[in-house]
């Protein structure tokens, strides 16, 4: 299929933006049905946002971490779940020892 460069509306900014050829055929070799609705810009802010963990605009919302101590070599840790009494919970280093076993 042959594309050609298409102008777009950024839904975030109102800023128009080439939506490329060559990014076409990239978004119909990965089977994205949508054209990009966010400006190059808009997109690279939205995605360093995500990556912060900032929940200003319904993003990812960070987790809450619980102090603990490993159950196998005694370290202090951090885990993303309230630890249980009587279940092990393991620092990073033990829990990836223990997933190959």
């Amino acid at each position: 299929m042959t594309y050609q460069d298409k102008e777009l509306s950024c839904k975030e900014c109102g800023v128009e933006f080439a939506f490329t050829a060559s990014e076409q055929a990239f978004y119909a070799e990965k089977g994205f049905q949508n054209e990009p609705s966010r400006c190059p810009e808009c997109r690279a802010a939205r995605k360093a946002q995500n990556n912060r963990g900032g929940n200003n605009s319904g993003f990812r919302q960070q987790r809450e971490m619980f102090d603990t101590v490993c159950s196998e070599c005694g370290k202090e840790t951090q885990v993303p779940f309230k630890p249980t009494a009587g279940k092990p919970v393991f620092c990073r280093d033990c829990f990836q020892a223990h997933k190959s076993y």
